[in-house]
């Protein structure tokens, strides 16, 4: 059943194209929502027991010759991703409701996205992996190239040509994998027993491209310029969605493929980590655009998912799962916040300028588990690491109680021009559509900080599973 995800998003995206404009936001809307209740269903009814291994669910020959099969497969992190991949895909349409420019385009770019974060997810077959990998990048250089503001096509070809760069490093680690075991399925790879010297070097060319995408410092630059180059769609599905993938395919694939050159890199990925965290944390500190704030805030972030990777402990790694599940939700949250509720109705993202104006007033409705998790597991491994991760979580802190007070609790100047404290504009209150949206991601943010058990019972046995464990 949860391999309809992915029939039922590229259809949705097909179908959009056949009907008119009017009907393409609900087209989106009914596809994401079928999605996400797809998603919820399987994760509610699959006995826990059953995600502790990389289970089938769909096996059909694709091209024998070469050895590629059309196969997908779940288990607890994957599930986990696809849950995160719904709940950010519906939030997206509800908080694009109201485009009206190119809206099947864009609707349609916006579904190719969601199908192929699922794809990737889900598969169980290299060369299917990076064939849904790929075909994410060329809808995201469209939503931004075509629908973005600031600088959008320049944010948008920087991304693309780092996902590409990335991309080639991932295709030459996939092809010395199957040069060598002459199988391109995950579970017989995992069975196969690479020599050290190929992992040795297999092992980072593959990480690294995949971290690309994670934002790993310092190839991250991409990610600050494509949030904010991008619709606020855009950069809700790049921080939700598109940088877990990077993370997670280096989860799935890199470290759980090759565990002896893993381990000979750990404490590599750990130092780069650790730099992203501080570093990305102290830029955000000093800007002054409220989505660039939360661009590099996203890069500190995912340095937290790539710390506790490099921990190679069952509790580190699941709170780094964990962490790309919260990150996900908050980020599109956030970038929902700067890029509709307020953007949209003030026409600014300048701090100073966010902080003269009333919104604390003007926009009430717009006015954290998984990294304590981490920092557990990586005391275990890297215990000088966090000493100095606990200065990121400081700046995190000042960064984000400063974008805070600047955008909702300034000192209230009259500006002119300004439509904030202009109580009869209709477009300043916040629509039905964008109060469920964040409703949605709100809730989800409070289900995990105060539960994550019901995650981690279905993210930790698939952990415990993976080979590439101390």
């Amino acid at each position: 059943m949860i391999a309809w995800t992915i029939y039922l998003t590229f259809a949705g995206a097909v179908v959009l194209l056949v009907f008119p404009d009017v009907l393409a936001r609900w087209i989106a809307l009914l596809t994401t929502i079928a999605g996400f209740v797809l998603g919820i269903v399987a994760f509610v009814r699959t006995p826990v027991a059953d995600l502790a291994h990389f289970m089938t669910i769909v096996s059909v020959p694709w091209v024998p010759p070469l050895g590629m099969n059309y196969h997908l497969a779940v288990d607890g992190v994957s599930l986990t991703m696809v849950l995160v991949t719904g709940i950010s895909a519906v939030s997206t349409v509800l908080f694009s409701w109201d485009v009206d420019h190119r809206q099947r385009e864009f609707f349609f770019w916006l579904l190719l996205v969601v199908g192929g974060c699922y794809g990737v997810f889900l598969s169980a077959d290299l060369f299917l992996f990076f064939a849904f990998y790929e075909l994410v990048i060329v809808p995201k250089y469209f939503l931004i190239a075509i629908f973005g503001s600031t600088s959008k096509e320049y944010g948008a070809m920087k991304l693309t040509l780092y996902s590409f760069f990335g991309g080639m490093f991932v295709f030459a680690g996939i092809l010395a994998a199957y040069a060598t075991a002459g199988s391109l399925d995950l579970s017989q790879l995992v069975q196969f027993h690479f020599s050290a010297q190929l992992q040795s070097w297999a092992f980072p060319v593959l990480f690294l491209g995949f971290a690309v995408l994670a934002g790993i410092w310092p190839l991250h630059t991409w990610a600050p310029t494509g949030h904010v180059a991008a619709p606020t769609a855009g950069s809700m599905l790049l921080a939700g969605i598109v940088m877990k993938l990077g993370a997670y395919a280096g989860l799935r694939v890199a470290m759980n493929l090759f565990p002896e050159g893993f381990h000979a890199w750990s404490k590599w990925i750990a130092v780069l980590a650790v730099i992203g965290i501080v570093y990305a944390a102290a830029v955000a500190l000093r800007q002054h655009d409220l989505k660039f704030v939360i661009g590099y805030s996203s890069v500190s972030h995912m340095g937290f998912v790539l710390l506790g990777l490099a921990t190679a402990n069952v509790l580190g790694v699941s709170g780094a799962v964990l962490q790309m599940f919260s990150h996900g939700v908050i980020a599109a949250l956030l970038f929902a916040v700067a890029g509709r509720m307020l953007y949209r109705r003030t026409h600014t993202r300048e701090l100073d300028a966010l902080s003269e104006m009333n919104l604390s007033h003007a926009l009430p409705f717009a006015a954290f588990a998984a990294e304590i998790t981490i920092l557990i597991g990586v005391w275990k491994t890297y215990p000088i690491a966090v000493w100095i991760t606990g200065a990121g979580m400081v700046l995190v802190a000042a960064f984000t109680l400063r974008a805070l007070v600047k955008s909702f609790f300034g000192e209230v100047r009259m500006q002119t021009g300004r439509v904030s404290t202009d109580a009869e504009w209709d477009e300043q209150s916040i629509t039905l559509a964008e109060k469920c949206g964040a409703c949605l991601l709100m809730f989800a943010t409070l289900a995990v900080g105060l539960y994550p058990k019901f995650l981690l019972d279905r993210i930790m046995p698939a952990v415990e599973a993976m080979r590439f464990l101390k």
